[in-house]
């Protein structure tokens, strides 16, 4: 009988409901018990699940009926939240972005080491499987040495609703914390490289959201490749257009513009924002099956002898003036490759892609993006993981 993964969730905001889907369908884990302030939060988890919750992280890792602890709380408390799971034996999945410091990743990775725990950092959407699939193009050595990647995506996370930390990029709020996560993920896994050095410059261009709602970066690496990497989440193109009206969690879409929700209040953003969370009155449980992958925007990677461009359906290879598509099937799970490798490395105890190094890296560079535009200058990166 195969082994299921008995999982604790800690936190019950958009995080947890985005990676619901998943826990939910995939016969390789079950939700066991979850930890969140909210009363209206823990009672529809337990309606749903008829699972135990707890109001505190730290009584929830002491559940015996847990292995593994899921961290989806918020950014602030990822290594607070990662160090109680450890220390009470349990393997640990974090959310995006790892920590907001280099000193806490180090500190999760000296903590998960000692308790001889894995720690793995996602969803990152460097786990979609058109990005794993363009990377397995490139080890295939057809196409020669990756020179340049280019990156950009165009939504509306500036004027998403927020409480008020979300919108203090000291405490992990903001474009770089909460976006470029997943871009720099991205590119360092198609480049297989270490990642030398940063330039970048952010945006903040709206003082009633006063955090870096947009950037532009040049990220160079040891082998002389580049990756150049451009959001912007202020509402106004939607770069899904460009990727066939196929949203980012790989839903159809019906062509639109993004749109601008505004508040009297930030109390009022919060209670709205709240009531749209899991358990609050106003929150839609997402079972529609997934029509394609999930994406972060357009990208093309450039190789010495074709240029590649995962797609929600697979990956276009563009080569001697001609294009085709090397296709992926629609998946059954979304996010079932987070899974795949919290199943092997706690199971199979198999290294994962995604742990704390891997994920310090690109926390590095999401800081040393911040310290560039400060700084108006290029940044050196020192801890860097190659794979």
């Amino acid at each position: 009988m195969t082994r299921k993964l008995k999982i604790g969730v800690a936190g019950l905001g958009r995080g947890f409901a985005v990676m619901l889907p998943t826990l939910a369908r995939d016969p390789r884990v079950a939700l066991m018990a979850a930890a969140d302030p909210r009363v209206e939060a823990r009672a529809r988890f337990t309606a749903d699940f008829n699972a135990k919750t707890y109001e505190s992280v730290e009584a929830l890792c002491s559940d015996p009926n847990v292995d593994v602890i899921y961290v989806a709380t918020p950014h602030q408390l990822h290594a607070e939240h990662a160090r109680l799971a450890a220390l009470a034996g349990k393997n640990v999945l974090v959310e995006k972005p790892m920590a907001i410091s280099l000193a806490q990743c180090e500190a999760m990775i000296e903590t998960s080491r000692k308790a001889n725990v894995h720690l793995i950092v996602g969803h990152s959407h460097s786990f979609d499987a058109p990005y794993a699939r363009a990377r397995q193009l490139i080890d295939g050595g057809e196409f020669g040495t990756v020179r340049m990647i280019t990156a950009l995506d165009y939504t509306d996370f500036a004027y998403r609703p927020r409480r008020p930390e979300e919108l203090d990029t000291a405490q992990g709020g903001g474009a770089i914390f909460g976006q470029a996560a997943h871009q720099v993920d991205i590119v360092r896994l198609l480049a297989g490289e270490r990642a030398r050095s940063v330039r970048a410059v952010t945006g903040a261009w709206d003082r009633a959201r006063p955090i870096d709602g947009a950037y532009a970066a040049l990220l160079t690496f040891e082998n002389g490749a580049c990756a150049t990497l451009t959001y912007s989440g202020y509402g106004h193109f939607n770069s899904d257009e460009w990727q066939n009206w196929i949203g980012e969690m790989g839903q159809k879409k019906a062509p639109s513009r993004n749109g601008r929700k505004t508040f009297a209040s930030a109390a009022d953003e919060t209670a709205f924002k709240q009531s749209h969370n899991y358990g609050g009155v106003n929150h839609q449980h997402s079972r529609a099956m997934p029509e394609a992958h999930q994406h972060f925007g357009p990208i093309i990677v450039s190789c010495e002898h074709a240029d590649l461009r995962p797609m929600p359906d697979g990956v276009m290879i563009y080569q001697n003036g001609e294009g085709k598509l090397d296709p992926l099937p629609v998946p059954s799970i979304p996010r079932a490759e987070v899974i795949d490798e919290l199943y092997d490395a706690v199971v199979n105890d198999k290294a994962p892609l995604h742990d704390g190094e891997w994920a310090m890296a690109t926390l590095e560079v999401c800081l040393a993006m911040l310290q560039s535009s400060r700084e108006g200058r290029e940044i050196a990166l020192d801890h860097q993981d190659k794979r």
